[in-house]
């Protein structure tokens, strides 16, 4: 399903401990493209927040893996993700 909605993404590092905004490009029951403004490593697990527009709906709370980042322009990379675990 292809969207265009914002997204926050928690690397899931005690070091780290960051939050990257991005853009979800594409969406599905396995997984999600992210459009952020850094590389992330490939293997890197990360906590997925995309927030509904309906108030019925609620937000998506997933768990996901770096499976592929691509870098798309100077300072904007492609990532694919893969659900490990929904919440």
């Amino acid at each position: 399903m292809m969207v265009n909605a914002d997204v926050k993404l928690l690397i899931n590092d005690p070091e780290a401990g960051r939050t990257i905004d991005g853009i979800c490009r594409d969406l599905s029951a396995t997984g999600m493209a992210v459009e952020i403004d850094e590389p992330l490593e490939m293997g890197t697990l990360i906590r997925v927040r995309l927030d509904s527009a309906n108030a019925s709906i609620p937000p998506l709370d997933a768990v996901a893996k770096v499976m592929r980042c691509a870098q798309e322009s100077e300072d904007l990379y492609q990532l694919g993700l893969a659900f490990m675990e929904l919440n």
